[in-house]
């Protein structure tokens, strides 16, 4: 899934931040149908909200989750929170934080960059639409 496709190098060549990666990654392997417009949305939470705050591939994470589980809007039902909270405690467990600042320190190379992190959200987002999905 869209793990396997971080892995692969995706959004490399293109330069693609690490909300990028994660959103234009998912729009293609959980046939989002997102529309260009759309997917530019990501772009500023790249380098946590460019003020190395939550990490982008998280934030962009949330959106992923928001336009699969969420039918209208958020207010609904209490699922989108749930979710969100549930991707933040998994990953802060697993690499801990959830900032760009101390990732970026503990796992940023400049072979790599980010993808370790990024792949690590991936990871964890799988799950979390693979487990929900088929409810």
């Amino acid at each position: 899934m869209l793990a396997d496709l971080i892995k692969a190098g995706f959004g490399e060549d293109q330069d693609y931040n690490c909300a990028e990666k994660i959103l234009y990654g998912a729009n293609q392997v959980y046939k989002l149908n997102l529309s260009k417009q759309a997917l530019k949305c990501a772009g500023g939470f790249g380098g946590g909200m460019a003020i190395e705050d939550k990490c982008g591939a998280l934030t962009a994470s949330i959106m992923v989750l928001g336009c699969l589980f969420i039918n209208d809007r958020a207010h609904e039902s209490t699922r989108i929170k749930e979710l969100t909270r549930e991707l933040f405690a998994r990953f802060e467990e697993e690499m801990g934080s959830i900032n760009c600042a101390p990732l970026k320190e503990k796992y940023r190379t400049p072979e790599l960059n980010c993808r370790l992190v990024i792949l690590k959200g991936a990871e964890i987002l799988d799950s979390i639409v693979k487990r929900e999905l088929s409810k």
